[in-house]
């Protein structure tokens, strides 16, 4: 008898706890609480990145548009251009920002071939005549002139576990190449590129 008396109150025990709702909302909140949070978490995370992602798109673009308006280039102007994408990404950090800048000539073959090109460390970044793969089809028109513009900066996750991730893995390297047409002319020459 002296084992059924103990077992029988834990029994009782056990279904008085069942029925009692005391706290349950508290319970669940503590195990959603966490999953809620990191949902937070993620979805400021993918608008910041988004938000970074589209202005590398802009600059970009804004780039190449103010080159194919001029009627020729050289590398102090070229020089300049950081500084347009740099005003693009404000309030974000761009110290990192690396933008090549290239003017493709297409011969009457539809060869797109390199004419001038220029990084912004100084450096010529694709050797003069050198073959552009890359053009899109239908840019590559027979006697015609474009400029590539290449963007890319690193982007740092800010809050997403920051110590939970490897640094690798909490920086993502968002790019864009633009390509446009030339406004005025037959080609936008590069004097001492």
């Amino acid at each position: 008898m002296a084992l059924r008396n103990p077992f029988t109150r834990l029994v009782l025990t056990a279904r008085r706890l069942i029925r009692d709702r005391k706290g349950a909302g508290a319970i669940e909140f503590a195990i959603l609480f966490p999953v809620l949070i990191m949902l937070y978490i993620g979805a400021f995370e993918i608008t910041i990145g988004l938000s970074v992602s589209k202005r590398v798109t802009r600059a970009a673009g804004t780039v190449a548009d103010l080159i194919t308006q001029q009627q020729s280039v050289t590398k102090s102007a070229l020089a300049q251009m950081p500084s347009v994408a740099t005003a693009i990404f404000v309030p974000y950090n761009s110290t990192a920002l690396t933008m090549k800048i290239t003017g493709i000539t297409i011969d009457a073959s539809a060869n797109a071939k390199v004419l001038w090109s220029w990084a912004q460390d100084g450096t010529v970044p694709y050797a003069k005549n050198a073959t552009v793969s890359n053009v899109p089809s239908d840019m590559q028109t027979a006697n015609s002139f474009l400029v590539r513009t290449e963007l890319s900066i690193p982007y740092t996750m800010f809050l997403f576990a920051p110590n939970f991730m490897p640094d690798g893995m909490r920086t993502i390297t968002i790019g864009r190449s633009y390509f446009y047409r030339q406004r005025q002319g037959d080609s936008i020459p590069c004097g001492d590129c």
